[in-house]
């Protein structure tokens, strides 16, 4: 679950944990029921509200009864006593995001692991194709248009343009998308992308391999970059800017 998934949990439990369970007619609506009608301000609110609520109960929706949920809700919204007081709600709590953060830890590590040895098959085979050349790093290029023009040094400061994107090919940057190149001092990027960099003369176009280690590494890009995925660039380096 991510810190937005997080946080929109942790305002719906109060209401969630706070009531009795439910009761003959208290259950969530079957899927074969009747259509409601939204033939006003009020209803189509209280459908809004609905609908609000069920996207911040998604990521969760495994860990849930949604008829107690109701039951809750029902409850709260009645003002009834709930049968958990506020140090139970709060310890509850607790205990369940540790659960969920645990969980997440876990599903983090397997994914790292497999996207690691992925990456890691890709490359090998990758490496042995024609004109892709392998640096001591593990980093892996090929010259798509070369130049003559300077180098950049591990100090300078570039104009590029480029699109970053994971190996199933999805994009996570993308400088024509946005209709002006990129600028940055080579220090502050990955390591990868850097050492890739060094290697380009201006004016050249390279498309590069860069291994976890040398990109995001276990850390990833939360709802952009898995842990330990290899990425693929496509640069053009437009001119050493400083």
């Amino acid at each position: 679950m991510n810190r937005v998934a997080h946080v929109c949990l942790l305002a719906l439990l109060p209401i969630a944990l706070s009531a009795c369970q439910p009761k003959g007619g208290d259950t969530a609506a079957s899927p074969d029921a009747a259509p409601l009608r939204l033939n006003d301000a009020r209803a189509k609110t209280s459908y809004m509200v609905g609908l609000d609520l069920a996207k911040q109960i998604a990521p969760v929706r495994n860990e849930v009864d949604i008829d107690i949920v109701v039951a809750a809700l029902r409850a709260a919204h009645a003002g009834q006593k709930p049968q958990l007081d506020e140090a139970q709600v709060a310890q509850i709590r607790k205990d369940f995001v540790r659960q969920l953060q645990d969980q997440r830890k876990t599903e983090q590590a397997a994914l790292a692991k497999k996207n690691l040895e992925r990456g890691r098959e890709f490359l090998a085979e990758n490496g042995a194709k024609p004109g892709i050349v392998k640096t001591a790093s593990g980093l892996q290029y090929q010259v798509v248009r070369d130049a003559k023009g300077a180098k950049p040094a591990a100090d300078a400061t570039v104009r590029v343009n480029y699109i970053g994107a994971v190996l199933d090919g999805k994009e996570f940057e993308n400088t024509y998308a946005i209709d002006h190149p990129s600028e940055f001092p080579l220090s502050q990027i990955m390591p990868g992308l850097r050492e890739g960099l060094m290697l380009m003369p201006t004016g050249s176009k390279y498309r590069f391999w860069v291994p976890a280690a040398q990109g995001y590494g276990e850390a990833g890009v939360p709802g952009q970059v898995e842990p330990n995925a290899t990425l693929v660039f496509d640069v053009e380096l437009l001119e050493i800017a400083r």
